[in-house]
């Protein structure tokens, strides 16, 4: 608005030099009252725009004031929204970074409870203690009547052994082994250093195999055993569980060592009580040798002594028929009694 005034001044500064530049005309002169007729009716026009103009200017001004104060109206809300949701994630990223530092001290202290047990499972003088407790733990599930613990085969002892039915046993050892190189094995990134520790569980495995191969008594087992060892051995060492199986030595990790026997226990409670084809023909070839002798005892030296026994009893009969006539001829007043008439016995004059 303040341009539009000054440019009314600069119209009307150069409108009065003009006229006073311009040589004086006589009052009468009817073309410069025309002139200034003129000029004084556009400067009334340009007045009104003017006027209009710094009407229109006043508004504006309020118009922008009052966008202005809504405007700084809605941007103070939206500060003050912006102020409460950082408030909102300022506390959220605090209870965040308090569950991880919780978080970050449980999982310290879960590595210190690892390293403890690690130090106590891992040492030589207990691990093997210790492989026995998961053991023991997973086959303190079964009844108490089917787990025999510390079974003799002959100079070797087992530490348990499943009764299975017919009276024979499932023997079960435990062997926590190859912890040294398993730990490499978890750190080595190197295809031949990793190669060469897998090798080494194998070997110690195959061992333990060895081992647990002494237990399989043909008369007291099935020839058949159960070696439970770490899952990460079981695991690192696949290609020895079927030199176990050859050896009659099931490899099973110590996860799995209770559904193994159970497994086991039902097939063998199922079909266990077919009969062993090689037994039973040796079983059958002594019936058949027992009943060859009995069949020649009968018909031999019991025959005989039956025949003889006959031929005793009639020869009794005879001297009793021979003492019964004497005695009746000493009886002058008794009728003879008339022998009995025997048949000759084929037999008696057979074997006389």
């Amino acid at each position: 608005m303040e341009i539009v005034g000054w440019i009314i001044v600069a119209v009307a500064v150069v409108v009065a030099a003009y006229l006073l530049r311009r040589p004086a005309a006589p009052a009468s002169d009817p073309a410069a009252l025309q002139a200034l007729e003129t000029v004084s009716r556009h400067l009334g026009q340009l007045q009104s725009e003017i006027g209009r103009l710094s009407s229109a200017n006043a508004e504006m001004r309020q118009d922008m004031q009052r966008g202005r104060e809504t405007s700084l109206l809605q941007l103070a809300q939206a500060t003050q929204g912006i102020r409460g949701e950082l408030g909102l994630a300022q506390k959220a990223l605090a209870e965040v970074k308090a569950i991880e530092q919780g978080r970050a001290r449980q999982m310290e202290a879960a590595a210190d409870s690892i390293k403890r047990l690690e130090a106590v499972v891992a040492g030589s003088p207990t691990r093997g203690a210790a492989g026995e407790n998961i053991l023991a733990r997973a086959l303190a599930q079964l009844p108490p009547d089917l787990i025999e613990v510390n079974v003799a085969f002959g100079n070797k002892v087992v530490e348990y052994a499943l009764r299975l039915p017919g009276g024979r046993y499932l023997p079960i050892d435990s062997k926590w082994t190859s912890v040294g190189a398993l730990e490499r094995l978890e750190t080595v990134d190197d295809p031949i250093e990793r190669k060469r520790l897998v090798e080494q569980i194998g070997r110690d495995v195959r061992a333990r195999i060895r081992d647990m191969a002494k237990y399989l008594d043909p008369e007291r087992t099935l020839e058949l055993g159960l070696l439970a060892v770490p899952d990460a051995v079981h695991i690192a060492a696949p290609e020895v569980h079927g030199d176990g199986y050859r050896e009659g030595v099931l490899v099973v990790p110590y996860s799995l060592t209770l559904p193994y026997v159970l497994a086991l226990y039902r097939l063998v409670a199922r079909f266990g009580a077919s009969v062993d084809t090689d037994q039973l023909s040796s079983h059958v070839r002594g019936l058949v040798e027992c009943l060859r002798k009995l069949d020649e005892e009968v018909e031999g030296r019991l025959s005989k002594g039956l025949v003889q026994v006959q031929n005793a009893r009639d020869s009794l009969r005879d001297h009793v028929g021979l003492a019964q006539r004497a005695a009746n001829r000493l009886l002058p007043d008794t009728e003879p009694v008339e022998e009995d008439e025997r048949r000759p016995n084929p037999q008696v004059a057979l074997f006389r």
